[in-house]
């Protein structure tokens, strides 16, 4: 696509007040800011961001990876569908290498977005990979002063986890802004929201199980029902981060987990990884969502998912249930992180005992 046909488009489609910044090739920065250098236990209370409701300004970032063209078109025409305003991250068409311009660049928006009082949510608009990079230089004093509705998955783990951790802010696990954003989507998404309902039971999504493929299908990995606080995200964003400063601490928590084209072994690798570094065992119960692709070569001697997942899971004997609508599918809930939720996994289901939002 021709870059300056986009942006006059892209302008046009945002209003007149909008600027879009032009892609740049940017160039590292030469020294880092470390901001958090110690591990923080979890904080005792919570910070839930206000509500969306329509007529919101709505920031669209990429912490993470480069978003082409036509993605980001798909992520402006979702914001606008759900009722909402658009505001581009200054450095939304940086690019450098496989990230969305440096880390200085992609910090600076998002701290702008959080500082700014105009802007009442931040959705990502992809995921891909940067995140793990920005976390020690992140200004968590700002973003605790200025609790706002982030939105994403995939890569955006590793904010979830982190502000979680230094700030206590609930956020959300959910479409990133240029999903296909399905009707069961969309619900969701508007539940964990957008509405005061504070009880929300997620179930597999009908379009989920009407998929052949086993990998779609629920499951239940070991019985039981368990309460607990609302922690995980994507398992090699928890591996990456094991270890360091902004590993999860999973004790009584209920982890949600999920990935996509990682290979059963590396599934197990990354598993057992967390049981041993970051006291996995210790986990309330674990609630699986969709891991699409993840399947062994023909030729490999190797478990299924489902094999792998019962035999590092099981063991560990808390309620595990599998095949829960998030990960990288279309029908996906919004899933409130740090909040308390109860896992049915006799009847593979979550729910959301209190609100994400205030």
């Amino acid at each position: 696509m021709d870059r300056r046909h986009f942006s006059k488009k892209m302008a046009w489609a945002l209003g007149a007040t909008t600027l879009l910044p032009n892609c740049s090739q940017a160039q590292p920065e030469e020294k880092d800011t470390l901001r958090a250098s110690a591990k923080e236990a979890a904080p005792a209370g919570l910070i839930k961001p206000k509500r969306l409701r329509k007529g919101d300004t709505i920031a669209l970032i990429t912490p993470g990876s480069f978003i082409p063209d036509r993605a980001l078109e798909k992520a402006v025409s979702n914001v606008k569908r759900l009722g909402f305003k658009v505001k581009l991250g200054k450095h939304i068409r940086a690019l450098r290498g496989f990230n969305a311009g440096t880390d200085e660049q992609r910090l600076e928006d998002l701290h702008s977005m959080f500082e700014d009082p105009s802007i009442d949510g931040i959705w990502c608009a992809r995921g891909g990979y940067g995140c793990t990079r920005l976390l020690p230089m992140i200004d968590y004093d700002l973003i605790k002063s200025n609790p706002k509705v982030l939105l994403g998955y995939s890569d955006i783990t590793a904010l979830h986890n982190a502000f979680y951790q230094k700030c206590g802010l609930v956020t959300f696990h959910g479409p990133v802004a240029s999903s296909t954003m399905t009707p069961y989507a969309t619900a969701h998404f508007r539940r964990a929201l957008m509405e005061e309902n504070p009880v929300q039971i997620i179930k597999p999504a009908g379009a989920n199980k009407q998929i052949k493929d086993v990998l779609y299908q629920p499951k239940t990995i070991r019985g039981g029902k368990v309460r607990g606080a609302l922690m995980g995200g994507n398992l090699s964003l928890l591996a990456a981060m094991a270890g360091t400063d902004f590993a999860i601490d999973p004790t009584d928590k209920l982890i949600f987990l999920e990935d996509i084209e990682e290979k059963p072994y590396s599934v197990d690798r990354m598993l057992t990884q967390l049981r041993q570094s970051d006291n996995l065992a210790g986990a309330a119960g674990f609630a699986l969502g969709i891991f699409a692709d993840c399947v062994p070569e023909p030729e490999d001697r190797s478990l299924t998912l489902l094999e792998t997942v019962q035999d590092r899971l099981y063991p560990l004997g808390k309620p595990t249930a599998y095949g829960l609508s998030w990960g990288h599918i279309s029908n996906q809930a919004t899933l409130p992180v740090g909040i308390q939720a109860e896992l049915d996994a006799d009847n593979v289901q979550l729910k959301l005992l209190e609100r994400g939002v205030s």
